[in-house]
Parts: C-alpha cells; sequence; structure tokens
C-alpha cells in the first residue's frame, strides 16, 4: 500500500480517517484519529473535511453519519458488522414497551441506528451507571448485552429488564473469560488487570479496575506499576502500547480478535476513497430521532 497514495487521496477529497481502538495496527497508524466509537462521532464535528471515513463496524458508521449530516460518511468494508448489535432491533423495543409500560428503555451504543431512534436513553460504557443513577427508576429496560445488564444490577438498587437476555460479544464471553485471565496472571503475577464491564461477573472480581476503553487507557497512566493486561479486544493493547510506551502492556488474550473489525484493511480505506462508494445513507426521520435521543442523554450527565 502507497501512503503517497492515501494521502493524495485525502486532499483530494478532503478526508479523514477515523479507527476505533480495535482495528488492525497499520490502520490505527494511518488514522487521523483513534478512539472509541462515540468520540469518533464527536471528534469528526471538529475535523475540517468533506469526507469521514470510518474504520469500524456498522453501528458505528451509523453513529458518525447520524452526528455529521451534512458530511460523506463513507465505511470502507460494509460487511464489517457487530453480532451484538444485530441482535436488537425496532420491533423487540415496541414489544417491551407494550409489557413494561412507563418502564424507561435505554440502549447500549452497540446497537442500530433505528433501536436508538425508538429508545429513551443511549448509553456508552462510561456513562452506563451514571445515566440510569440519574433516572431514579426501580426498573429499567436494558439491551442488549447480558453482562453489561449484569454489571448495571451489581452496581445500582434497580431491576434489569434484558431486551435479549442471552445476547453478548462473543469476544467477551468466550476469549476473555476466567480461564483466559487466570492464564495470563500467571504469566504475569505482577501485572494489573484491567477489564471492560462486558467481561462476566467473575472476571470482573479479579480485576484492579473496571471501565470502557477510554477509561482502561487513562488507567494505566494512573495506577502504579509498569505491567498491566487489558481485557478488553486485543487492539486495544496495542493503542495503550503506543501511548504508554515506557510500560508492559499486553492483551488478556492474543486470541480475542473481533474478527468483523479487522476485515478493514488500509487497501479497501483506499479503495472507498478512489471511489467515493460504501457510503453510508440513513433515513432522515430515523437520524432526527436519534439524535435527540442522543444529546438529550448526554445532556442528562451533565
Amino acid at each position: 500500500m502507497s501512503l503517497d497514495l492515501l494521502e493524495d487521496l485525502k486532499r483530494r477529497r478532503r478526508a479523514v480517517i477515523l479507527a476505533h481502538n480495535y482495528q488492525l495496527p497499520e490502520v490505527q497508524d494511518l488514522a487521523d484519529f483513534v478512539g472509541d466509537s462515540l468520540e469518533m462521532a464527536f471528534r469528526a464535528v471538529d475535523l475540517d473535511a468533506d469526507v469521514i471515513v470510518v474504520s469500524g463496524v456498522r453501528f458505528m458508521a451509523e453513529i458518525v453519519a447520524a452526528i455529521n449530516p451534512d458530511r460523506i460518511v463513507l465505511h470502507p468494508e460494509p460487511n464489517s458488522r457487530c453480532p451484538l448489535a444485530d441482535s436488537v432491533n425496532a420491533g423487540l423495543i415496541s414489544d417491551f414497551r407494550s409489557r413494561f409500560k412507563g418502564v424507561p428503555v435505554v440502549v447500549y451504543v452497540n446497537s442500530p441506528i433505528e433501536v436508538k431512534a425508538v429508545a429513551d436513553y443511549f448509553v456508552t460504557s462510561s456513562s452506563i451507571l451514571r445515566l440510569i443513577s440519574k433516572l431514579n427508576v426501580e426498573n429499567v429496560i436494558f439491551g442488549p448485552d447480558k453482562n453489561l445488564a449484569d454489571y448495571i444490577s451489581e452496581k445500582l438498587n434497580v431491576n434489569v429488564i434484558q431486551l435479549s437476555p442471552e445476547s453478548h460479544c462473543p469476544i467477551y464471553e468466550y476469549l476473555l473469560d476466567e480461564y483466559y485471565v487466570l492464564e495470563a496472571l500467571k504469566h504475569h503475577p505482577n501485572a494489573k488487570l484491567l477489564v471492560h464491564p462486558q467481561v462476566s461477573k467473575n472476571v470482573r472480581r479479579l480485576a484492579h479496575f473496571v471501565g470502557s476503553d477510554n477509561g482502561i487507557v487513562r488507567a494505566i497512566g494512573d495506577l502504579e506499576g509498569e505491567e498491566f493486561l487489558i481485557g478488553a479486544e486485543e487492539g486495544l493493547a496495542y493503542r495503550a502500547g503506543k501511548l504508554y510506551g515506557g510500560k508492559r502492556i499486553f492483551p488478556v488474550n492474543c486470541r480475542a480478535v473481533c474478527i468483523e473489525m479487522k476485515k478493514i484493511t488500509p487497501r479497501n480505506i483506499i479503495n472507498c476513497l478512489e471511489n467515493l462508494k460504501f457510503r453510508v445513507t440513513l433515513d432522515r426521520e430515523i437520524i432526527s430521532k436519534a439524535r435527540e435521543v442522543i444529546f438529550s442523554s448526554l445532556e442528562l450527565l451533565e
């Protein structure tokens, strides 16, 4: 791949490249910004560009498009999707509203844009506990991640009605389970363990820190010690390693790879810019409703 070609395309298209923390190292290295899904969407607002390339799965490209409706948003690999996000739909929300009247519906960022549009509130892993605690309710409908639902129940005095009780991220459920964590701790007995709340309760209880991707990255700088184990998709360890070159940072399991994320490569980024294809187009009414939910949720946190 020619970096000169990529830079020329970016100049001609007035384009920027956003990459999620879990992207391939070579994609992170060429991106103008690396971060989490919501962070990418709002970072794009401040960038002087006509075209935004989103290196992430489909729901992330949708959020960027919803927050930046007047830009051309490209998703280099349209088949890069999130199975957790795809486990819920707007019809499921409607069904739960009819069964549990008056109970607020809170959806996780890993959900399609049409689901966000019909929810009451929207959360990320960093805002989930703060927002739900501010609702001051006894019951809440939440989805789609079962481990996050358990995390809410563990931390807050609220009854969580799960939209999809079996829904989970395969990476956190299987490749970051207790067995792999204990094996990693055997090899790195002096390491601090930092995990994402989408892991199981047994793993969260072993951790020195539980938090979002960005929370984990910040904690590496705040916690004492020189060795850290990251219980998240392995790409986050690469990003953290670049930010903290003097520390020893390892993924709990190097096989904890999101195949969907890794479908995006430098080659298909160049391809989408050359041809301006794979544009993310969303229904205007859905954009309007989703934006209202996203911004009202963020205002509640202020």
